[in-house]
């Protein structure tokens, strides 16, 4: 019985995700990159200087962005 409530719900999941797509950024490596941001903890209640800053964001997109589609047959 379970699984008979479950099918739909995995078919709608299946489905929606179909239609969008997820996008994640971070800084992570860029700031292990710079030497002056190595070793300098921020302690609480100090700033931090905004090219050490560690940021993650992730954005959802539902747009769709169509390519042309090259039909020659040449490779390029």
């Amino acid at each position: 019985m379970r699984t008979i409530a479950f099918l739909p719900l995995l078919g709608i999941a299946l489905l929606a995700s179909g239609c969008g797509s997820v996008e994640y950024k971070d800084t992570n490596a860029e700031v292990d990159a710079r030497p002056e941001c190595a070793g300098s903890d921020p302690r609480p209640g100090e700033p931090v200087e905004s090219w050490c800053k560690r940021e993650q964001s992730a954005s959802w997109s539902n747009q769709h962005k169509p390519e042309p589609v090259d039909f020659d047959g040449k490779d390029h």
